[in-house]
């Protein structure tokens, strides 16, 4: 086994003990292997911050990453010295400058409506509706597992989220319905969307459904997973509900994530509902 490998399989262990996301363990580990591949024959030891400077100005010209994935392999390549070396890098100068915060796009509850009634696929329809009505990341959705379904108390359970924070939300009684109809038809054993060669559905495939369905529905807007969560946020804070209850269901760490959504005007408070169940489907 070469050195690389061995260090790639030791960092995704380190990072599974740490309780990540396994979608996050994928793309560290992937971020990683880069940097590493790169230095190969080199004292890892003996890298400094010049060093790794020269080396993300050397692909940001030839390969044109982009500022998320420079981010990505800059705070892989920190927690790796962490971890291995007991380093702390100073690496902040390399991130990219932060971006102004734009509002948040959402979709209409008629968007919603017609996006979902375009679908016809019960699996699609079970991941769309679940994406709405629980407001989750598509990365929390794909990683669901059968057993984080409580049907009897009708909740959903996220593992792992984002921030490795575990947090449960309330799963309405029509994505229960429907996921009830789902599972009788493909019986999932683990991961509850299966995929057709890997244990769990891609989260590509999700967004390239979606943008089909969003097509049929003659949505003008380009619609992805992580919209519907968007709208759910959107939808529940224009119903009234507070913006620190949307926090905890949306599993933000800082409340200041969570007020981007109050660009919605206030109007009667009225009883918390998913937004899912107001749609009149």
């Amino acid at each position: 086994m070469s050195l690389t490998k061995k260090i790639l399989l030791e960092f995704e262990q380190k990072l599974s003990l740490q309780r990540y996301a396994e979608s996050s363990i994928k793309s560290y580990t992937n971020a990683l292997a880069k940097f590493l591949i790169a230095f190969e024959g080199y004292s890892l030891e003996k890298v400094k911050e010049k060093n790794i400077e020269n080396f993300l100005y050397h692909i940001q010209k030839t390969e044109n990453i982009s500022s998320a994935y420079q981010k990505q392999i800059l705070s892989a390549v920190g927690k790796y010295y962490r971890l291995f070396h007991s380093r702390n890098l100073n690496l902040k100068y390399l991130y990219p400058k932060r971006k102004q915060k734009t509002l948040p796009r959402y979709l209409t509850r008629n968007e919603v409506i017609r996006l979902i009634s375009a679908c016809k696929n019960i699996k699609h329809k079970c991941i769309l509706k679940i994406l709405y009505g629980c407001g989750l990341r598509v990365g929390e959705v794909v990683e669901l597992r059968v057993e984080n379904v409580n049907s009897d108390q009708m909740l959903l359970h996220i593992n792992r989220a984002k921030g490795k924070k575990d947090r449960t939300v309330k799963l309405p009684k029509t994505v229960l319905d429907d996921l009830r109809v789902y599972y009788k038809k493909y019986k999932p054993n683990d991961f509850l969307f299966e995929g057709q060669n890997k244990p769990y559905y891609s989260s590509k495939s999700i967004q390239n459904f979606i943008k089909k369905y969003a097509l049929e529905a003659k949505i003008t807007k380009t619609v992805t997973p992580h919209m519907l969560r968007h709208s759910y946020a959107t939808h529940l804070v224009e119903s009234g509900l507070d913006i620190r209850f949307v926090k905890e269901l949306l599993g933000h760490n800082s409340i200041k994530t969570t007020e981007i959504y109050t660009h919605i005007p206030d109007i009667a408070k009225s009883k918390f509902m998913s937004p899912i169940e107001y749609l009149d489907m």
